[in-house]
């Protein structure tokens, strides 16, 4: 007799967000979440990191392998490529707030190797009081997103980063003095690119951060 693989549980994040707290808080409350089933596999929640009140924020997909084992947003090598784009766009990490749009790394297993894995809708949705929170919290005024799984988070599933990347958009949902958003490619797609694409990837990704850096003034 064949079963039905039972459906992941997933209620989303809203009973684990501490109302009204500064990301320090929500950062201690992270590991408590159980909005979807990611937390179990990963080896830690990475929250966001930066100022209580920065100007810019920069939202990647997910943690990476090398994220999840150091609890820390984008210190591997995609993250290594953004810190070279921000220096080169005029941006200081250090004023800056970076986060995912997902706090748990999802993977495959292959041998002894974790392989990145996209995060479904479902986890986007689940995760996305962390996100809000962590905006609330810090009142940006430029919101960069980095790749497709953290635009579609904010701007929905209909939204292509090939039509609207570098453009400054209206923040799409109510909130009291809403930042402008900037979509742009992950800079894990630039190490992803063929060898003769790469650097045309690269300088890419620098112009959109250099509009973002405009955009704040």
């Amino acid at each position: 007799m064949v079963t039905a693989a039972a459906k992941p549980d997933r209620p989303g994040a809203t009973a684990f967000v501490p109302a009204g707290a500064d990301p320090d808080v929500l950062a201690g409350a992270l590991p408590g979440c159980r909005g979807c089933e990611l937390w179990g596999p990963a080896t830690q929640a990475v929250p966001g990191e930066g100022p209580s009140r920065a100007r810019l924020v920069l939202v990647g997909e997910q943690p990476g392998d090398q994220e999840d084992r150091a609890g820390r947003p984008f210190v591997g090598p995609a993250g290594q490529l953004l810190d070279r784009a921000l220096v080169e766009a005029g941006i200081d990490r250090a004023e800056a707030f970076t986060t995912n749009a997902v706090k748990h790394f999802r993977f495959t297993v292959s041998g002894k190797r974790r392989i990145h894995a996209t995060p479904e809708a479902a986890h986007v949705a689940a995760c996305r009081p962390w996100l809000d929170a962590e905006l609330e919290t810090v009142r940006p005024e430029v919101v960069v997103l980095l790749g497709a799984t953290a635009a579609k988070a904010v701007y929905g599933p209909s939204f292509r980063i090939t039509r609207q990347r570098g453009e400054v958009m209206p923040w799409p949902s109510l909130m009291a003095d809403p930042p402008v958003a900037l979509a742009t490619a992950h800079p894990s797609a630039v190490l992803r690119a063929p060898d003769d694409a790469r650097e045309q990837a690269y300088q890419a990704l620098v112009t959109d951060l250099r509009i973002a850096a405009a955009a704040l003034g």
